[in-house]
């Protein structure tokens, strides 16, 4: 189904990009920018759970909303890495390393499909420890000040963003050796 209560809150992640983006250009303090940014993340990430959960629980579980659910999530995260880049918050090292693995893995979870694997590349607990860390990190850097008079954000979200890209590469790791063998077999 297309127009779902779920899949309307996935299509809200994709609206969300140009919102939290245009935040950074409008004409005011960048502290209130910040805050406006970091709460706009946070609070379309966590459509992602809200998704799911409703689309179980309201039986709207659909094949169209399973494959843009992934594909908001990564626009969200690619689109906020960017930002971040160009802030000077974020290594573009990072940046690529993110960027890129979440590129890889979706065309090989692509080719998978087609080859009838898909089980081969199915979600594992490191990628759902990759994805905590990373929406972690993101809303710490967007911030870009001191919560609670305490905590460095810049600081936790740096050591974070660093943490999610080597769980980013060892998730890729992961996910191609379990492609292997698939990829042997087809490729004679």
């Amino acid at each position: 189904m297309f127009l779902t209560i779920p899949t309307l809150m996935t299509w809200t992640r994709i609206v969300a990009i140009p919102l939290i983006v245009g935040v950074f250009y409008l004409n005011i303090a960048p502290t209130d920018r910040n805050l406006i940014a970091t709460v706009m993340f946070v609070v379309f990430a966590a459509t992602d759970w809200l998704d799911g959960f409703l689309a179980r629980k309201l039986n709207q579980t659909s094949s169209f909303g399973a494959f843009l659910d992934p594909v908001a999530d990564k626009f969200l995260v690619c689109a906020s890495l960017l930002v971040l880049v160009h802030l000077q918050r974020a290594d573009v090292f990072v940046a690529l390393i993110i960027i890129g693995r979440e590129i890889a893995i979706s065309a090989l979870r692509e080719w998978m499909a087609l080859i009838g694997a898909t089980k081969s590349v199915a979600v594992h607990m490191i990628g759902k420890v990759k994805t905590t860390v990373q929406m972690v990190a993101i809303p710490f850097l967007l911030y870009h000040g001191t919560l609670f008079g305490v905590i460095d954000t810049q600081l936790w979200g740096t050591w974070l963003i660093w943490i999610s890209a080597i769980l980013t590469v060892w998730s890729m790791i992961y996910y191609l050796q379990k492609a292997i063998p698939e990829i042997r077999a087809r490729a004679k």
